[in-house]
């Protein structure tokens, strides 16, 4: 029996359990997210660019995902059960038949990188199945999670995985942890400045950044900028206030660079 603390909350179709991990893996993911749809009700969803790499702990039927990048020439769109979608700096969406049920973890993209074991890189723009990367372990974890009732314990599973997992895990450069986290403290700072900093070439620079962390740091802080004005127009900025504090020009760039990543404008993703 877990004596974890888990809150739930009601969001219109949908429930929500929401715990903390375990200390040590705090600084590579916020939180565990179990959610359970209520209704089956069949949806079909834009999904944007973010600041994480989600994984997916799928309980319930499989999802049709279709992320950048998998489009001609690749794999394109496919059904998912368990899942990482990696970084990516495009629009795209998923389809649902209803009746999910399941974990959302949401990493660091460095996390990510010690949490896997794999260069972040080899998913970027795309998903790979969970067993695909992580092998039986990864099958395991989903039967005991579909087997366990509780979310406590089942909070409790995840964080002995990751655990084991975060024993083994490679850290990434501190070169490259040090501009991840002047990336995050300065939206404005440009690849020179974060090469200077750490005393690598910006060539350098931006192929490790871009193995470990998945994008290279000017694809990531347009990422980032963008995520920014997303919380401050979801928060009730104006558009103005957000372009400002989230590092664009003025409100036209702003709106460029919400078409270019998120496929349309800002009202209308806030709309949706």
């Amino acid at each position: 029996m877990s004596d974890r603390p888990v809150q739930f909350s009601d969001r219109g179709g949908w429930w929500l359990a929401q715990a903390r991990p375990h200390p040590a893996l705090r600084p590579f993911l916020r939180s565990y997210d179990g959610y359970w749809e209520t209704v089956a009700v069949p949806s079909r969803r834009r999904t944007v660019p973010t600041r994480t790499t989600v994984t997916i702990i799928n309980l319930g039927p499989p999802m049709y995902l279709e992320v950048p990048g998998s489009g001609a020439g690749r794999r394109g769109g496919r059904d998912h059960g368990s899942f990482v979608a990696g970084m990516h700096d495009g629009h795209g969406m998923y389809r649902s038949p209803g009746g999910q049920r399941g974990i959302q973890l949401d990493m660091t993209p460095l996390g990510s990188y010690t949490l896997f074991g794999v260069p972040p890189a080899r998913f970027t723009n795309d998903a790979v199945d969970l067993p695909e990367l992580l092998g039986r372990g990864a099958r395991t974890l989903v039967e005991r999670l579909a087997a366990t009732p509780s979310w406590g314990e089942r909070f409790d599973l995840v964080d002995d995985f990751l655990l084991r997992r975060l024993e083994v895990g490679p850290a990434p450069d501190p070169e490259v942890a040090r501009a991840w986290r002047l990336l995050n403290r300065d939206l404005t700072v440009t690849v020179a400045d974060l090469a200077a900093d750490v005393g690598w070439s910006r060539k350098h620079l931006t192929n490790r950044f871009r193995e470990q962390a998945g994008l290279p740091p000017k694809v990531m802080a347009r990422v980032l900028r963008f995520q920014r004005a997303v919380e401050l127009l979801s928060g009730g900025a104006g558009f103005a206030e957000a372009a400002s504090a989230s590092g664009y020009y003025d409100q036209a760039h702003l709106n460029r660079e919400f078409r270019a990543l998120a496929g349309c404008t800002p009202t209308e993703l806030l709309a949706r």
